[in-house]
């Protein structure tokens, strides 16, 4: 088995070279055969790794103990789905997983444009094909999954394996690293385009168009994944929070921001053709940011509880990351003519503006964690003492600019292309802001002093206001036309301009995240160490220790705590924090008990006992709102997927045309 799974890697290996090589040189030289190998070496490539990923699972599930991945990530008695999750639990197969999805990728891409863009085709495939080469590298030599234990010349196995790390055996963890990996390999699909817009000269915008619905799917992959992560943080880790600026947390919201940037400022392009060099330069700062963020994982550079073990795989990655970075960088640089604007920008009040501003706003917060997240690293470089940065410099950079990023969503619906008067700006944005006026005096008046969540909670409401005011004037409209009711209005104008309406409910999940978030100003909690039978109190909860339990079971022990919660003297509900041993690791991790509510979460933790082993150590926290975090993201979910459904008005994107090219490779249109 570990001999065909590394022949599957080796051989792979040589055909990603063979697909770089025969499409460039077929390219050039206008061989449409060679190209057509080099997309059929595509194909090959994704079966022989599919082989090998293949091969890799069995060994997980069955318990292949000689090899020594198997042996350091799983063991007998882990149930089966985190046996096969432990394919990504450790650096060799999360590097194959990594290959095997950009594989997927590359010949999906291939088939789906296998007669179109015939142009740029070779060039696309050069790309994937070199970052292919590049994980190929890492898998067949560096970090192969298939290296076996031996004894001096003998093959040997363990008779268990040390399992998948603690903290990693829960059920989002078999969802939020794929949903992650599928983020961060798809932007190559949308930087390949580009590089091959850029490399055959072109002057129009047909890879903008080719890969809108690419780039937004990705989008929504890696927007789950960062989802996903944070509640894995907030049921696993015992803390009680969901984001805690993690470099790793920080790495995969980095390229997050620029492709939300790019996603939004494509639209300026596509509508005015404003803005090329701009989105050339996000959609490549997104992929570097996933190859920066792979590199953060892996390197040992920075310390946290969601990176692998320290390792040498670090030097392959900055390698790779100034080779794609010299190379981009003289593309675009020598491709400014071809990427010139065909429009100006007439006024500061329009909707390229606020496209332009919300893009900025994005950049900044990405540059404010991109600084943050390398600072220990950078003084440690400089000066030899490693100085760490809390989330208090984060909160301090970033909630400021959120606030303004919320501010911008409300604002967006009220320009109009190219310009907008003021009288129609005033006159649109008076209502709603006497509402959220109102509504943060009254929330002062009721008590509320934290003047951050004042301003967020009253720019909730304003955009709230203005997205709901749009839905409605346009289905209003509608149902004066038609004669039919409001809901089916609302449904008839959303599907007529699918991606305007659809980004609506969007950013109506950001802000009902951005409630989520605001209610962390209004925590509570409390650590008390308690008897069986004691009670304590917590804001309007009493806490009553009903019983102590304990069990076993193949994979770990555990201690649990029946704590019975009430509110004014009537009993709400019974909560069972639990505080597990997995044997095989010798680790201990807690499993937390929530009482999920609209309005609060209250959050146990079972974080052992005391020294003398009498009494129970509870940590009990109330969290405001924390449960429209996870509305809000459903509600994004909702508004990306309608995004990407065909509106009945159809878009039809400006011809495009390649400089110097023959008719027979000239780049097809959409």
């Amino acid at each position: 088995m570990e001999n065909l799974g590394s022949l599957a890697l080796l051989i792979a290996f040589c055909l990603a070279v063979y697909a770089v090589a025969s499409s460039v040189i077929g390219g050039w030289a206008h061989k449409p055969l060679l190209v057509l190998s080099a997309k059929r070496a595509v194909y090959a490539i994704w079966f022989l790794l599919t082989i090998a990923s293949f091969l890799l699972v069995h060994a997980l599930l069955s318990g292949d103990f000689r090899l020594a991945y198997v042996a350091a990530n799983s063991n007998r008695a882990m149930p089966g789905l985190y046996k096969f999750a432990a394919w990504w639990g450790g650096q060799e197969g999360s590097l194959l997983l990594w290959s095997w999805l950009l594989s997927c990728y590359s010949a999906i891409v291939v088939y789906v444009n296998r007669a179109k863009h015939r142009g740029i085709m070779p060039y696309l495939i050069a790309t994937l094909m070199v970052t292919q080469v590049f994980f190929l590298i890492l898998n067949a030599f560096v970090a192969s999954p298939f290296r076996v234990l031996a004894v001096g010349r003998e093959i040997t196995a363990v008779p268990d394996g040390n399992g998948l790390n603690p903290l990693l055996q829960y059920w989002a963890m078999a969802i939020h690293p794929p949903m992650l990996y599928l983020g961060y390999v798809g932007f190559v699909v949308p930087f390949a385009f580009a590089m091959g817009s850029l490399i055959t000269r072109q002057q129009g915008d047909a890879w903008i168009h080719t890969t809108r619905r690419w780039t937004l799917v990705i989008w929504l992959f890696l927007s789950c994944g960062i989802l996903l992560g944070a509640g894995w943080a907030y049921a696993v880790l015992g803390w009680g929070g969901y984001w805690g600026w993690d470099p790793v947390e920080n790495a995969s919201l980095l390229p997050w921001l620029t492709a939300t940037a790019f996603l939004h400022s494509v639209m300026v392009q596509e509508k005015r053709g404003m803005m090329k060099v701009w989105n050339m330069v996000l959609i490549s700062a997104t992929f570097l940011l996933c190859i920066f963020g792979t590199f953060l994982t892996r390197s040992g550079v920075v310390s946290s509880v969601h990176a692998f073990a320290e390792s040498s795989i670090g030097k392959y990655f900055l390698s790779f990351l100034a080779i794609v970075i010299g190379v981009t960088s003289y593309l675009i640089i020598t491709r400014l003519d071809y990427l010139k604007s065909d429009a100006r920008m007439e006024s500061v009040i329009s909707r390229e503006s606020s496209f332009l501003f919300n893009a900025l706003i994005l950049i900044a917060s990405c540059l404010a964690i991109l600084w943050g997240t390398l600072f220990p690293a950078i003084s440690q470089a400089i000066t030899g003492e490693k100085i760490s940065v809390d989330a208090t410099f984060f909160n301090r950079m970033n909630v400021p600019i959120g606030l303004f990023l919320l501010f911008l969503l409300g604002m967006g619906p009220l320009f109009a292309w190219r310009r907008t008067s003021l009288e129609s700006l005033r006159r649109n944005v008076f209502v709603p802001g006497i509402a959220a006026a109102l509504f943060v005096a009254a929330l002062m008046a009721a008590g509320v002093r934290h003047p951050y969540a004042l301003v967020s909670f009253g720019l909730c409401l304003f955009v709230i206001w203005t997205i709901a005011a749009e839905f409605y004037k346009g289905a209003r409209a509608i149902g004066a036309r038609t004669g039919r009711n409001l809901l089916f209005s609302v449904v008839e104008l959303t599907h007529r301009n699918t991606r305007r309406y659809g980004g609506y409910i969007v950013h109506m999940g950001v802000v009902l995240m951005f409630l989520g978030f605001t209610g962390a100003a209004f925590n509570k909690q409390a650590t008390m160490e308690v008897n069986v039978g004691g009670a304590f109190t917590l804001d309007h909860y009493v806490l009553r220790v009903a019983s102590l339990r304990e069990g076993d079971t193949d994979n770990y022990a555990w201690d649990r705590a029946v704590v019975e919660v009430s509110r004014n003297g009537s009993p709400l509900s019974r909560l069972e924090p639990e505080r597990r041993f997995y044997k095989a690791s010798r680790q201990a991790v807690s499993e937390v008990a929530i009482r999920h509510r609209l309005d609060e979460d209250l959050y146990l933790n079972f974080a052992g006992f005391t020294e003398d082993g009498s009494k129970a150590v509870i940590q009990a926290y109330v969290f405001p709102l924390v449960s429209w975090i996870w509305i809000g993201f459903l509600i994004l979910i909702m508004g990306t997927l309608v995004c990407l459904v065909p509106s009945k008005t159809k878009f039809q994107p400006p011809q495009t045309h390649m400089a110097g090219a023959t008719r027979e490779y000239a780049p097809a249109s959409k």
